[in-house]
């Protein structure tokens, strides 16, 4: 006499590719994380040698980074993600605050008389190679992360667009330093950047991502075969 048939629910397309959208979005933080660790200790000793504040705040950026790409690993390394992604985006909040805060309270001690950085030709090469790498490396979180429907992914994502804006400050502070000996235009660029940095951290903690909480789902009993299910993504065509 056979036993009771056990039947295996057939794996559909929709999970399928969540399945291949999650591995992407550990890789890419991965990524993130390896990069940013040895970013953050070039542009720290740079800084250090050159009395570069700006230099020091890039490295301690990075520093950041590692923290909101490790909040994005944690909550992937679970079988429910999803339960995850609130204390996810409230870590990567949470570097965004600090971040401006450091930036601010660094930029107005440089604009009431800082010590005057050196030149760094490493500092340069750092903020030109990081101003290269990052926006694609951003682009790359910010699709996987929409279409897979993680808040935490596209905030992390927002937090390696915001390196990009700190290596073209950076880049010209330092550039503008050596060439004109102009002080004062890191600084005031470093304070737009803060203030970016504040309003994705309010964002972040409130959960205000670009994307659907369910967008794969959504996709497949629309018919959809992008997985764009509010609209948000339509750049991304």
């Amino acid at each position: 006499m056979s036993g009771p048939l056990i039947q295996i629910a057939p794996v559909g397309p929709a999970q399928q590719r969540r399945a291949v959208l999650t591995r992407r979005v550990r890789w890419l933080v991965a990524a993130t994380i390896t990069y940013n660790v040895v970013e953050a200790v070039v542009a720290i000793t740079a800084g250090t040698i050159a009395s570069s504040t700006a230099l020091i705040g890039f490295g301690l950026d990075s520093v950041i980074e590692v923290s909101s790409a490790a909040a994005v690993a944690w909550q992937f390394a679970g079988k429910d993600p999803e339960r995850r992604e609130k204390t996810a985006l409230r870590i990567i909040a949470v570097s965004f605050f600090a971040l401006a805060a450091y930036v601010t309270v660094e930029s107005v001690r440089a604009l009431i008389g800082g010590a005057d950085a050196e030149h760094s030709t490493i500092g340069l090469a750092l903020a030109a190679l990081s101003l290269a790498i990052m926006p694609g490396l951003s682009y790359a979180q910010r699709r996987a992360g929409r279409e897979l429907g993680s808040r935490s992914a596209v905030a992390d994502s927002k937090q390696t667009l915001l390196c990009t804006y700190l290596s073209a400050v950076l880049l010209v502070g330092l550039a503008v330093n050596s060439l004109f000996g102009w002080s004062w235009a890191d600084p005031v660029a470093a304070l737009v950047i803060a203030a970016v940095a504040v309003k994705e951290g309010r964002e972040a903690w409130r959960g205000d991502a670009c994307c659907a909480p369910n967008p794969l789902a959504a996709a497949q009993e629309a018919g959809a075969d992008d997985g764009c299910a509010d609209g948000c993504c339509a750049d991304e065509r």
